[in-house]
């Protein structure tokens, strides 16, 4: 049996405004977002991009997991700011 390797993701995530891009990424900060032990997300704003680094010690088959949680989170986000009038 082979050890585990790391991995890692990086996203870009596009908004039509600032304010949008704020509100996404308050939603998915790390207090709100509750990662597996010993991964890292880092979640940063430049105006209306996000920038998501994961790095996860577990390997690909935890960062995919990861990834589609984190994914269903931000889409829920976006949904619901959204809907906002």
């Amino acid at each position: 049996m082979s050890p585990n390797i790391g991995a890692e993701a990086d996203l870009t995530l596009h908004y039509p405004d600032e304010e949008t891009a704020k509100a996404v990424a308050e939603a998915v900060r790390p207090d709100n977002y509750q990662a597996p032990e010993g991964m890292q997300i880092n979640v940063k704003r430049r105006k209306t991009e996000l920038d998501v680094h994961i790095l996860c010690p577990k390997g690909v088959g935890s960062l995919i997991q990861t990834l589609d949680d984190l994914l269903g989170c931000l889409s829920a986000a976006e949904k619901t700011i959204n809907s906002l009038p």
